[in-house]
């Protein structure tokens, strides 16, 4: 198999591109398109035409499907700086890896095989690549598709503004605060007893939706801007994932994560102070630095000895409505090890459950009523021309069958006020909430 690319003549925003593609999937009964903007691979969007995102309920088969990767040759003196051609786009949720055995709304995995995308590149370049056969094989004609896409992207209105009535403005039901501080003080009497150092505590909002998920993503990448968002769907729903993090990339045998762990609120001037207060803190630093030593310890597993690292260390970041702290940990992975060698070491991610890992595990499917379905785990893609990049699926809606579900949570230490940390949790869902209410003439 190779690797073939050509470049479109569109200037569109990935938003548009995505919604050409859905309603051009939907007018010839094919799979949804499936779509990573923000910042994936060195690109600003990677966005699968159409692609068949089918469940996956076992766990090994969940962690094994990505893994499984043609070889793929690139063109002798072409330039492939930031090529992708293809490979897996899905999700991983967090239910594969509940100890209790719950399952939320959506399958708890789901990928899908795609031998062509397009590529918007970091100087707005658009690309057709595609992964084709060695001769004699049926694939991808790559100057048909590039055809097809220049004429769809031409009928579309380059530098317009994408639908944004695709769906009836709701309101999110929220669970009862007083049970989440109950969980968050319970949690913390598991700490003070030295049964762990830090778990993650979330609660789950549910409502109404009718209308298009395509829509409410490009609609909430436009608004809200998120580093590492994906859209994925199929006939069992979709899942909108608006997430700032990242989880894992893997370019050749070098890996890396990026978790998040602290929160204070950004939304506008009088939170600016905000960022020097949340890098001050000695309940967030410590948190950050507890799970910053748990993911070395996750990549140690399956890295080469010495190779790992922290780069970045307790840097202040923004997201939507919120400051956080994130830290970089590096690696590279020993001979002989796998992405799904890697995914079994380091899922569920560790900003998302705690220290030590497996206790965390049992203490959240313990305290937590309901399963968190999607949230807390990963989405992304796996190449094998670029390797894997998936985030952390937080800030994330899932939709299926009329309902939506979103939730929220934040890292519990010995030294959180379970009032506040309820507020957290307020605070990360406003600007997905505020998405969801969104009116003609009441601005998100």
């Amino acid at each position: 198999m190779r690797l073939e690319r050509t470049a479109l003549r569109t200037g569109t925003r990935p938003e548009q591109v995505l919604s050409l593609l859905d309603a051009r999937a939907r007018r010839r009964e094919l799979p949804a398109p499936a779509a990573l903007t923000g910042d994936w691979f060195g690109s600003r969007a990677v966005i699968a035409p159409t692609v068949e995102l089918r469940p996956v309920t076992e766990v090994a088969d969940a962690f094994a499907t990505p893994a499984r990767q043609p070889d793929v040759t690139t063109p002798v003196n072409s330039p492939v700086d930031g090529a992708i051609g293809g490979g897996w786009f899905g999700y991983l949720g967090y239910d594969l890896t509940d100890p209790a055995g719950r399952s939320g709304m959506l399958p708890p995995a789901a990928w899908g095989w795609a031998d062509h995308v397009l590529r918007l590149d970091t100087t707005g370049q658009w690309w057709c690549e595609a992964l084709v056969p060695d001769a004699g094989e049926p694939g991808p004609d790559l100057d048909a598709l590039a055809a097809e896409f220049d004429a769809l992207f031409d009928v579309g209105t380059p530098g317009g503004e994408p639908a944004e009535h695709g769906w009836t403005p709701t309101r999110l039901r929220r669970p009862d605060g007083s049970a989440h501080t109950k969980a968050v003080a319970a949690c913390m009497d598991a700490i003070a007893d030295g049964e762990l150092f830090q778990a993650n505590i979330c609660a789950r909002f549910h409502g109404e939706f009718d209308g298009s998920a395509c829509e409410l993503f490009t609609v909430g990448v436009r608004r809200l801007r998120p580093r590492r968002a994906a859209y994925l769907a199929g006939g069992w729903g979709a899942v909108v994932s608006l997430s700032p993090e990242l989880f894992l990339a893997r370019t050749g045998r070098r890996v890396r994560s990026t978790p998040i762990k602290g929160t204070l609120p950004r939304r506008g001037d009088a939170d600016a102070a905000n960022a020097d207060l949340l890098r001050r803190s000695t309940k967030d630093v410590a948190e950050n630095v507890m799970i910053t030593d748990l993911v070395r310890n996750d990549l140690g597993r399956v890295s080469a000895v010495g190779s790992v690292t922290v780069p970045e260390l307790l840097s202040v970041t923004e997201a939507p409505g919120v400051w956080h702290l994130q830290s970089t940990v590096a690696s590279e992975l020993a001979p002989g090890m796998t992405d799904a060698d890697l995914l079994r070491a380091a899922f569920p991610p560790g900003s998302v459950t705690g220290a030590p890992k497996l206790r965390a595990l049992d203490l959240i499917a313990e305290l937590e009523p309901a399963a968190r379905g999607v949230y807390c785990g990963a989405a992304g893609l796996v190449s094998p021309v670029a390797g894997m990049e998936l985030n952390v699926a937080i800030r994330t809606l899932e939709v299926a069958d009329g309902t939506v579900a979103l939730g929220v949570g934040g890292g519990i230490t010995a030294l959180s006020d379970p009032a506040a940390e309820w507020q957290e949790c307020l605070h990360k869902a406003a600007p997905l909430e505020a998405l969801l209410r969104h009116f003609a003439d009441e601005p998100a």
